[in-house]
């Protein structure tokens, strides 16, 4: 049975989303569904397979941190968070268990990502141990989260800037990566904008 670590990158600005008019710190607090956005996403993990649950903090993080207050998850700070995703990544994979397959990382604006799709992503690598990534598709798009396998741990850590790991995945040959359906989950909603959580409460997207 493989054992795959759970990262949450939660670390970001939410320029977009206070640029456009978003209150607080960070989108991440907004409430949806009755808790805030971040909450939802660790709560997911923690409901999975995945463990531990580690989440990348930086903008906002005592903020970020009180939402998820009483949740069994552990913090890693992020001092360069302004710098792009990749040093979030980097972070999150730094923590990772020495003996842990892979990581699961998830973004911490996906607040529809549910644990039944990560133990599914999880369950597809153990079908495929030499997998170096699994990822989820929906309607023909790669969505997230994604696994990676630790033999991709090395080249994760050279990512650089805004640069995130999709691209990475993209590049990488067809037998080394595992796309998993996710007709019946949703891994592609996250919320930038004001909009989209008021697009979301008011077509009903909202699961869970």
């Amino acid at each position: 049975m493989a054992k795959i670590a759970a990262v949450i990158l939660a670390a970001g600005r939410s320029r977009r989303w206070r640029a456009e008019g978003g209150g607080g710190e960070t989108k991440l607090a907004a409430p949806l569904g009755g808790k805030p956005i971040v909450r939802r996403v660790a709560e997911a993990a923690l409901a999975s397979r995945a463990a531990p649950v580690a989440v990348v903090v930086g903008h906002a993080r005592e903020t970020v941190a009180s939402m998820l207050a009483g949740l069994p998850v552990t913090f890693a700070v992020n001092p360069d968070f302004a710098g792009g995703i990749a040093s979030s990544l980097r972070v999150g994979l730094t923590v990772t268990p020495s003996d842990a397959d892979g990581a699961i990382v998830l973004l911490a604006d996906m607040p529809n990502v549910e644990a039944p799709l990560i133990d599914a992503l999880i369950a597809a690598f153990e079908a495929r141990p030499q997998a170096r990534a699994v990822a989820p598709v929906q309607n023909g798009r790669r969505g997230n989260p994604v696994l990676i396998s630790r033999a991709l741990f090395d080249r994760v850590m050279r990512l650089q800037g805004d640069e995130g790991a999709r691209r990475l995945i993209a590049a990488l040959g067809k037998s080394d990566v595992v796309e998993v359906a996710a007709a019946d989950w949703d891994a592609t909603f996250d919320v930038d904008t004001p909009a989209d959580l008021a697009a979301a409460l008011r077509t009903g997207q909202v699961r869970g």
